[in-house]
Protein backbone atom coordinates (compact mmCIF):
# COMPACT_ATOMS: atom_id res chain seq x y z
CA UNK A 1 0.00 0.00 0.00
CA UNK A 2 1.12 3.46 -0.82
CA UNK A 3 1.92 6.05 1.71
CA UNK A 4 -0.65 9.04 1.85
CA UNK A 5 0.59 12.29 2.45
CA UNK A 6 -1.63 14.55 4.81
CA UNK A 7 -1.03 18.37 4.81
CA UNK A 8 -2.00 20.40 7.84
CA UNK A 9 -1.83 24.51 7.43
CA UNK A 10 -2.25 27.83 8.59
CA UNK A 11 -1.31 31.04 7.72
CA UNK A 12 -0.65 32.40 11.08
CA UNK A 13 0.10 29.10 13.82
CA UNK A 14 3.49 28.06 13.65
CA UNK A 15 5.19 25.32 12.24
CA UNK A 16 5.44 24.05 16.39
CA UNK A 17 1.83 25.49 16.78
CA UNK A 18 0.49 23.03 20.25
CA UNK A 19 -2.69 21.95 18.39
CA UNK A 20 -1.71 21.69 14.35
CA UNK A 21 1.58 20.34 15.67
CA UNK A 22 1.28 18.90 19.54
CA UNK A 23 -2.31 17.42 18.86
CA UNK A 24 -3.17 16.80 15.60
CA UNK A 25 0.22 16.32 14.01
CA UNK A 26 1.70 13.87 16.44
CA UNK A 27 -1.40 11.63 16.38
CA UNK A 28 -1.67 11.47 13.00
CA UNK A 29 2.08 10.43 12.80
CA UNK A 30 0.60 7.06 14.43
CA UNK A 31 -1.26 6.28 11.50
CA UNK A 32 0.48 3.49 9.25
CA UNK A 33 1.77 4.02 5.66
CA UNK A 34 1.45 8.05 6.06
CA UNK A 35 3.55 10.81 5.67
CA UNK A 36 1.97 13.96 7.81
CA UNK A 37 3.66 17.66 6.33
CA UNK A 38 3.06 20.65 8.32
CA UNK A 39 3.32 24.09 6.95
CA UNK A 40 2.83 26.85 9.25
CA UNK A 41 4.86 30.54 10.10
CA UNK A 42 8.22 30.28 10.61
CA UNK A 43 9.17 28.92 14.03
CA UNK A 44 11.89 26.48 15.71
CA UNK A 45 11.82 23.21 14.27
CA UNK A 46 10.86 20.81 16.97
CA UNK A 47 13.63 18.16 17.69
CA UNK A 48 13.71 14.46 17.64
CA UNK A 49 10.32 14.45 15.68
CA UNK A 50 8.94 11.20 14.18
CA UNK A 51 10.57 10.10 11.09
CA UNK A 52 7.24 10.42 8.96
CA UNK A 53 6.71 13.70 10.01
CA UNK A 54 7.79 16.93 7.84
CA UNK A 55 8.02 20.78 8.42
CA UNK A 56 7.44 23.43 6.11
CA UNK A 57 7.94 26.73 7.49
CA UNK A 58 7.16 28.58 4.29
CA UNK A 59 5.12 32.00 6.00
CA UNK A 60 7.05 34.94 7.64
CA UNK A 61 6.16 38.55 7.70
CA UNK A 62 4.59 40.64 9.75
CA UNK A 63 0.51 41.08 10.05
CA UNK A 64 0.11 44.12 7.82
CA UNK A 65 2.89 43.37 5.49
CA UNK A 66 2.19 43.08 2.01
CA UNK A 67 3.65 39.49 1.91
CA UNK A 68 1.00 37.87 3.88
CA UNK A 69 -1.01 39.07 0.91
CA UNK A 70 1.66 36.83 -1.27
CA UNK A 71 1.46 34.09 1.08
CA UNK A 72 -1.78 32.52 -0.80
CA UNK A 73 0.63 32.23 -3.60
CA UNK A 74 3.34 30.49 -2.01
CA UNK A 75 1.03 27.84 -0.54
CA UNK A 76 -0.47 27.04 -3.67
CA UNK A 77 3.32 26.00 -5.03
CA UNK A 78 3.60 24.36 -1.66
CA UNK A 79 0.74 22.16 -2.39
CA UNK A 80 1.75 21.67 -6.17
CA UNK A 81 5.00 20.06 -4.64
CA UNK A 82 3.31 18.18 -1.68
CA UNK A 83 0.49 16.70 -3.72
CA UNK A 84 -1.56 16.11 -0.26
CA UNK A 85 -4.12 13.33 -0.50
CA UNK A 86 -5.54 14.86 2.34
CA UNK A 87 -5.46 18.19 3.39
CA UNK A 88 -6.43 19.84 6.88
CA UNK A 89 -6.84 23.73 7.09
CA UNK A 90 -6.46 25.02 10.29
CA UNK A 91 -7.46 28.91 9.85
CA UNK A 92 -10.03 30.57 7.66
CA UNK A 93 -7.07 32.65 5.52
CA UNK A 94 -6.38 29.25 3.68
CA UNK A 95 -9.50 27.69 3.21
CA UNK A 96 -10.76 29.17 -0.39
CA UNK A 97 -7.22 28.35 -2.01
CA UNK A 98 -7.55 24.94 -0.16
CA UNK A 99 -10.90 24.38 -1.54
CA UNK A 100 -9.74 25.68 -5.00
CA UNK A 101 -7.03 22.73 -4.80
CA UNK A 102 -9.05 20.29 -4.15
CA UNK A 103 -11.59 20.92 -6.76
CA UNK A 104 -8.80 20.71 -9.14
CA UNK A 105 -7.03 17.81 -7.64
CA UNK A 106 -7.57 14.30 -6.13
CA UNK A 107 -7.06 15.65 -2.18
CA UNK A 108 -9.96 15.16 0.39
CA UNK A 109 -10.33 18.64 2.31
CA UNK A 110 -11.17 18.69 6.35
CA UNK A 111 -11.53 22.44 7.92
CA UNK A 112 -10.03 22.09 11.52
CA UNK A 113 -12.30 25.05 13.24
CA UNK A 114 -10.68 26.08 15.93
CA UNK A 115 -12.58 29.66 16.88
CA UNK A 116 -15.91 30.85 15.63
CA UNK A 117 -14.14 33.57 13.69
CA UNK A 118 -17.00 36.20 12.51
CA UNK A 119 -18.37 36.07 15.77
CA UNK A 120 -15.15 36.96 17.47
CA UNK A 121 -14.58 39.99 15.28
CA UNK A 122 -18.02 41.34 15.85
CA UNK A 123 -17.88 40.85 19.70
CA UNK A 124 -14.63 42.06 20.45
CA UNK A 125 -13.23 45.25 19.57
CA UNK A 126 -10.08 44.64 18.10
CA UNK A 127 -11.10 46.72 14.94
CA UNK A 128 -14.16 49.50 14.45
CA UNK A 129 -17.40 48.65 13.97
CA UNK A 130 -17.27 49.18 10.22
CA UNK A 131 -14.61 47.12 9.33
CA UNK A 132 -14.90 44.38 11.66
CA UNK A 133 -18.68 43.20 10.17
CA UNK A 134 -17.24 43.69 6.54
CA UNK A 135 -14.03 41.14 7.80
CA UNK A 136 -16.85 38.66 9.35
CA UNK A 137 -18.90 38.67 6.26
CA UNK A 138 -16.24 37.79 4.34
CA UNK A 139 -15.35 35.03 6.31
CA UNK A 140 -18.92 33.87 6.57
CA UNK A 141 -19.19 33.99 3.18
CA UNK A 142 -15.94 31.81 2.70
CA UNK A 143 -17.19 29.34 4.73
CA UNK A 144 -20.82 28.72 3.69
CA UNK A 145 -19.10 28.66 -0.03
CA UNK A 146 -16.65 25.73 1.13
CA UNK A 147 -18.36 23.80 3.05
CA UNK A 148 -20.40 21.46 0.62
CA UNK A 149 -16.53 20.32 -0.59
CA UNK A 150 -15.25 19.80 2.71
CA UNK A 151 -15.33 15.80 3.67
CA UNK A 152 -15.05 16.80 7.68
CA UNK A 153 -14.98 19.36 10.32
CA UNK A 154 -13.05 19.31 13.55
CA UNK A 155 -14.25 21.30 15.80
CA UNK A 156 -12.33 22.65 19.05
CA UNK A 157 -15.47 23.37 21.08
CA UNK A 158 -18.74 21.44 21.07
CA UNK A 159 -20.65 24.75 20.81
CA UNK A 160 -19.72 25.37 17.37
CA UNK A 161 -22.14 22.93 16.12
CA UNK A 162 -24.43 24.88 17.05
CA UNK A 163 -22.99 28.27 16.54
CA UNK A 164 -22.14 27.64 12.60
CA UNK A 165 -24.67 26.49 10.60
CA UNK A 166 -22.79 25.61 7.53
CA UNK A 167 -21.33 22.60 9.49
CA UNK A 168 -24.36 20.75 9.67
CA UNK A 169 -23.76 16.87 11.64
CA UNK A 170 -20.64 16.18 9.51
CA UNK A 171 -18.46 17.01 12.78
CA UNK A 172 -15.79 15.00 15.09
CA UNK A 173 -15.63 17.47 18.51
CA UNK A 174 -11.60 17.25 19.23
CA UNK A 175 -11.36 19.34 22.55
CA UNK A 176 -7.82 21.81 22.85
CA UNK A 177 -7.24 19.17 26.05
CA UNK A 178 -3.61 19.00 27.36
CA UNK A 179 -1.39 16.51 25.68
CA UNK A 180 1.77 15.71 28.53
CA UNK A 181 5.42 16.93 27.51
CA UNK A 182 8.12 14.95 27.77
CA UNK A 183 9.41 16.23 31.28
CA UNK A 184 5.65 16.80 32.46
CA UNK A 185 5.35 16.28 35.98
CA UNK A 186 2.24 17.41 37.94
CA UNK A 187 1.83 18.45 41.84
CA UNK A 188 1.16 16.17 44.28
CA UNK A 189 -2.19 16.14 45.04
CA UNK A 190 -4.51 16.85 47.01
CA UNK A 191 -3.27 20.81 47.46
CA UNK A 192 -3.41 23.27 49.66
CA UNK A 193 -2.50 26.73 49.38
CA UNK A 194 -0.75 28.24 52.91
CA UNK A 195 -0.60 31.92 53.84
CA UNK A 196 2.94 33.40 53.18
CA UNK A 197 4.57 33.72 49.61
CA UNK A 198 1.63 33.17 46.56
CA UNK A 199 2.96 33.40 43.07
CA UNK A 200 -0.38 34.59 40.93
CA UNK A 201 0.16 33.72 36.81
CA UNK A 202 -1.74 34.89 33.93
CA UNK A 203 -1.02 32.53 30.81
CA UNK A 204 -1.21 32.88 26.78
CA UNK A 205 -2.85 35.50 24.87
CA UNK A 206 -2.91 38.64 26.76
CA UNK A 207 -6.09 40.80 25.74
CA UNK A 208 -8.47 43.06 28.02
CA UNK A 209 -11.34 40.30 27.40
CA UNK A 210 -9.12 37.98 28.23
CA UNK A 211 -8.98 40.14 31.71
CA UNK A 212 -5.23 40.75 32.05
CA UNK A 213 -6.67 44.07 33.25
CA UNK A 214 -8.82 42.38 36.16
CA UNK A 215 -5.86 40.12 36.94
CA UNK A 216 -3.57 43.15 36.98
CA UNK A 217 -5.62 44.84 39.85
CA UNK A 218 -6.38 41.75 41.64
CA UNK A 219 -3.16 41.26 42.28
CA UNK A 220 -2.74 45.15 43.19
CA UNK A 221 -4.68 44.12 46.03
CA UNK A 222 -3.74 40.79 47.72
CA UNK A 223 -0.33 42.74 47.15
CA UNK A 224 -0.69 45.62 49.53
CA UNK A 225 -2.39 43.04 52.04
CA UNK A 226 0.29 40.65 51.34
CA UNK A 227 3.81 42.15 50.44
CA UNK A 228 4.96 38.26 49.15
CA UNK A 229 1.98 37.85 46.80
CA UNK A 230 3.23 38.56 43.18
CA UNK A 231 2.17 37.97 39.85
CA UNK A 232 3.97 36.71 36.37
CA UNK A 233 2.01 37.37 32.81
CA UNK A 234 3.57 35.53 29.83
CA UNK A 235 1.85 35.32 26.83
CA UNK A 236 1.70 37.57 23.37
CA UNK A 237 -0.19 40.56 22.89
CA UNK A 238 -1.05 41.38 19.67
CA UNK A 239 -2.87 44.35 19.81
CA UNK A 240 -0.26 47.79 20.30
CA UNK A 241 -2.94 49.79 22.42
CA UNK A 242 -3.47 47.06 24.75
CA UNK A 243 0.56 46.42 24.96
CA UNK A 244 0.71 49.81 26.03
CA UNK A 245 -2.05 49.85 28.24
CA UNK A 246 -0.50 46.79 29.94
CA UNK A 247 3.13 48.18 30.13
CA UNK A 248 2.02 51.82 31.91
CA UNK A 249 -0.49 49.42 34.63
CA UNK A 250 2.91 47.41 35.77
CA UNK A 251 5.31 50.31 35.60
CA UNK A 252 6.70 50.54 38.98
CA UNK A 253 5.37 47.35 40.60
CA UNK A 254 8.27 45.04 40.82
CA UNK A 255 5.99 42.17 42.09
CA UNK A 256 4.48 41.86 38.66
CA UNK A 257 6.58 40.57 36.17
CA UNK A 258 6.07 40.41 31.96
CA UNK A 259 7.33 37.71 30.27
CA UNK A 260 6.47 38.26 26.02
CA UNK A 261 4.54 41.04 25.58
CA UNK A 262 5.32 41.98 22.13
CA UNK A 263 6.85 38.48 21.02
CA UNK A 264 5.80 35.05 21.00
CA UNK A 265 6.69 32.75 24.24
CA UNK A 266 7.46 29.34 23.72
CA UNK A 267 4.93 26.77 24.90
CA UNK A 268 7.59 24.83 27.16
CA UNK A 269 8.08 28.37 28.85
CA UNK A 270 4.53 28.64 29.86
CA UNK A 271 3.98 25.00 30.85
CA UNK A 272 7.09 25.72 33.11
CA UNK A 273 5.57 28.62 34.56
CA UNK A 274 2.21 26.78 35.32
CA UNK A 275 4.43 24.30 37.26
CA UNK A 276 6.12 26.80 39.22
CA UNK A 277 3.50 29.30 40.30
CA UNK A 278 0.61 28.75 42.87
CA UNK A 279 -2.88 30.01 41.66
CA UNK A 280 -3.34 30.78 37.98
CA UNK A 281 -5.46 33.67 37.17
CA UNK A 282 -8.71 33.47 34.51
CA UNK A 283 -10.23 36.35 34.92
CA UNK A 284 -12.41 36.46 31.28
CA UNK A 285 -14.74 38.78 31.02
CA UNK A 286 -18.06 38.38 29.86
CA UNK A 287 -18.46 37.95 26.17
CA UNK A 288 -20.67 36.79 23.72
CA UNK A 289 -17.49 34.66 21.85
CA UNK A 290 -16.01 33.09 24.99
CA UNK A 291 -18.99 32.20 27.13
CA UNK A 292 -19.87 28.84 25.55
CA UNK A 293 -16.24 27.71 25.32
CA UNK A 294 -13.64 25.88 27.59
CA UNK A 295 -10.51 27.88 27.53
CA UNK A 296 -7.64 25.36 26.94
CA UNK A 297 -5.58 26.90 29.35
CA UNK A 298 -8.35 25.65 31.93
CA UNK A 299 -7.52 22.25 30.78
CA UNK A 300 -3.16 23.01 31.22
CA UNK A 301 -3.68 24.54 34.79
CA UNK A 302 -5.67 21.25 35.72
CA UNK A 303 -3.33 19.04 34.53
CA UNK A 304 -0.36 20.56 36.43
CA UNK A 305 -3.05 20.76 39.83
CA UNK A 306 -2.40 24.12 39.80
CA UNK A 307 -5.43 25.84 41.90
CA UNK A 308 -7.43 28.09 39.72
CA UNK A 309 -9.44 31.30 40.45
CA UNK A 310 -11.77 31.87 37.73
CA UNK A 311 -14.24 34.46 36.64
CA UNK A 312 -17.74 32.72 37.24
CA UNK A 313 -19.17 31.38 34.50
CA UNK A 314 -21.95 28.19 34.31
CA UNK A 315 -19.54 25.75 32.14
CA UNK A 316 -16.19 26.69 33.59
CA UNK A 317 -17.61 26.59 37.43
CA UNK A 318 -18.90 23.11 36.58
CA UNK A 319 -15.63 21.70 35.62
CA UNK A 320 -14.13 23.57 38.41
CA UNK A 321 -16.91 22.23 41.41
CA UNK A 322 -16.68 18.68 39.86
CA UNK A 323 -13.11 18.46 40.76
CA UNK A 324 -12.59 20.67 43.21
CA UNK A 325 -10.17 22.56 40.41
CA UNK A 326 -10.03 26.08 41.57
CA UNK A 327 -12.51 28.64 42.87
CA UNK A 328 -14.96 30.80 40.67
CA UNK A 329 -15.19 34.72 41.76
CA UNK A 330 -16.73 37.97 39.97
CA UNK A 331 -13.44 39.67 39.53
CA UNK A 332 -14.91 42.81 39.47
CA UNK A 333 -16.92 42.44 42.58
CA UNK A 334 -15.67 40.23 45.13
CA UNK A 335 -15.16 40.57 49.15
CA UNK A 336 -10.98 39.80 49.32
CA UNK A 337 -11.22 38.45 53.06
CA UNK A 338 -13.60 35.68 52.54
CA UNK A 339 -11.74 34.91 49.26
CA UNK A 340 -8.85 35.08 50.59
CA UNK A 341 -10.12 32.49 53.68
CA UNK A 342 -11.78 30.39 50.65
CA UNK A 343 -8.43 30.15 49.05
CA UNK A 344 -6.53 29.02 52.29
CA UNK A 345 -9.23 26.64 53.44
CA UNK A 346 -9.76 24.98 50.61
CA UNK A 347 -8.44 21.29 49.34
CA UNK A 348 -7.45 21.51 45.55
CA UNK A 349 -7.65 18.15 43.50
CA UNK A 350 -8.86 16.20 46.47
CA UNK A 351 -9.62 13.71 44.24
CA UNK A 352 -6.31 13.47 42.09
CA UNK A 353 -6.08 15.11 38.32
CA UNK A 354 -9.19 13.83 36.42
CA UNK A 355 -8.46 11.99 33.07
CA UNK A 356 -10.67 13.98 31.10
CA UNK A 357 -8.27 16.91 30.94
CA UNK A 358 -5.60 15.06 28.92
CA UNK A 359 -5.89 14.13 25.05
CA UNK A 360 -5.96 10.75 25.17
CA UNK A 361 -9.52 10.34 24.42
CA UNK A 362 -9.43 13.07 22.21
CA UNK A 363 -6.69 11.36 19.83
CA UNK A 364 -8.78 8.07 20.00
CA UNK A 365 -11.46 10.04 18.40
CA UNK A 366 -9.25 11.39 15.82
CA UNK A 367 -7.31 8.16 14.57
CA UNK A 368 -10.78 6.64 14.33
CA UNK A 369 -12.22 9.32 12.26
CA UNK A 370 -9.42 9.06 9.97
CA UNK A 371 -9.43 5.14 9.67
CA UNK A 372 -12.95 5.74 8.61
CA UNK A 373 -11.80 8.70 5.97
CA UNK A 374 -8.54 6.50 4.81
CA UNK A 375 -9.80 2.95 4.61
CA UNK A 376 -13.62 3.23 4.89
CA UNK A 377 -16.42 3.97 2.72
CA UNK A 378 -14.54 7.16 1.88
CA UNK A 379 -11.12 5.55 0.68
CA UNK A 380 -8.68 7.58 -1.77
CA UNK A 381 -8.84 5.89 -4.57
Amino acid sequence: MSEKRILLASLLKPVNDTRMYGKLGLSLCKLPNTEIHIAGFSAPIPAEVPANLYFHPVFSFSRLSIKRFAAQHKYWLLLQSIKPDLLIVCTHELLLTSWLYCTKYKCKLIYDVQENYSLNLTAQDTYNPILKRILAKGIQSIETLTAPGITHFFLAEQSYAQELPFIGTNYTVLENKYKPAANYKPRQTPVQLKPGSIKLLYTGTISSIYGIFEAIAFADHWHRINPQVTLTIIGYCAHEPTLQKLKQAILNKPYITLIGGDRLVPHPDILQAIATHDIGLLPYQPNESTYRCIPTKLYEYMAYGLPILMQYNKPWDDILTAHKAGLSINFNNYTFKQLESDIYNSIFYNKSIPDSVFWDSEEINLLEQFTCILHGNENFK
